[in-house]
């Protein structure tokens, strides 16, 4: 998806290729999929490390119900902005970016904040939720998995205006590597440092929430909810071959045009500029190891799955 413009219309009419809105939508998908994926691990391997196999159904009740809730935002988004024209279709589109901006940004940066202590939260509340009754442990796991999906969902914002099937191809593809992942952590066959793989994949999300943010404010200035449509920050059409494969991938993954507003670019900055330094400065007490939360198999959970 490319800014609103000028010519709102034709813009958005050449969209960006294929390739770049699979790939896009996969590292989203990727990053996503992987959070969620190591929240049910930790909650999985508590549950069998306890000896309480029978509370598994309720988690996997739980993530069942986030992932129905997931696919209900993701197609309210979708379907929202592909059947509503015009107008109207801007001011929805404009709204929505702004608000999946706000709440995703939110999310990562809480991320980053609780990702060093979130395995152990995650048990104790897993302890609480199994002395209450099974309803309790439902509700964890829906919430723990849920907002990694509203996150997920909130971030295909940027592509929502695509015609085909590729972004949710591309997410869904991304979803699967990342269950992959974790179960292999799991097991015990995969390493990887997950400290190191949440930052940049971290940095790589507010890239791509940035763009969303002036995608938003282009749209609104298109509506003309928002001054300075006309106001133009720079033209850089002419540096290279915007209709070319690594142009239109730019423009697809990262939402960037060469012929910004003033107002777009300079909400682009600084919200990059922003949130990166709150996103890459250090955290009080934060662990030096890489280490990520990660429950840690033991032969007897080993010899429980097995």
């Amino acid at each position: 998806m490319t800014f609103v413009g000028d010519l709102p219309i034709t813009v958005l009419a050449a969209g960006p290729s294929t390739s770049s809105q699979f790939f896009g939508s996969l590292l989203i998908g990727l990053r996503e999929g992987l959070e969620a994926s190591i929240v049910v691990m930790v909650l999985v391997a508590f549950l069998v490390k306890s000896d309480r196999r029978d509370a598994l159904k309720w988690v996997w009740l739980g993530v069942g119900a986030a992932l129905a809730m997931t696919i209900s935002v993701f197609m309210v988004i979708q379907f929202g902005e592909n059947t509503i024209s015009g107008l109207g279709a801007e001011a929805i589109a404009g709204i929505a970016s702004l608000v999946a901006v706000a709440i995703v940004t939110t999310m990562v940066l809480w991320m980053k904040k609780a990702a060093a202590g979130i395995s152990g939260q995650l048990r104790a509340e897993m302890a609480d939720a199994l002395q209450t009754g099974a309803l309790a442990v439902v509700t964890l796991s829906f919430l723990a998995v849920g907002r990694e999906g509203v996150e997920t969902a909130l971030f295909m914002v940027g592509y929502a205006e695509a015609s085909t099937f590729w972004p949710l191809a591309g997410l869904i593809v991304g979803v699967l590597i990342a269950v992959a992942i974790a179960y292999g952590m799991y097991k015990g066959a995969v390493r990887m440092n997950l400290a190191k793989f949440f930052k940049y994949t971290g940095i790589f999300l507010i890239v791509v929430a940035a763009g969303i943010l002036s995608y938003g404010i282009g749209a609104l200035q298109t509506v003309g909810w928002l001054p300075g449509l006309a106001h133009k920050a720079f033209d850089i059409t002419s540096w290279f071959n915007w209709s070319s494969w690594y142009g239109e991938a730019i423009q697809g993954i990262f939402n960037v045009t060469p012929t910004p507003t003033v107002l777009q670019f300079a909400g682009w900055l600084t919200y990059l500029v922003v949130v990166l330094v709150l996103f890459l400065r250090p955290s009080r007490g934060a662990r030096t190891s890489g280490s990520a939360p990660v429950p840690e198999p033991t032969q007897e959970s080993e010899r429980s799955t097995t």
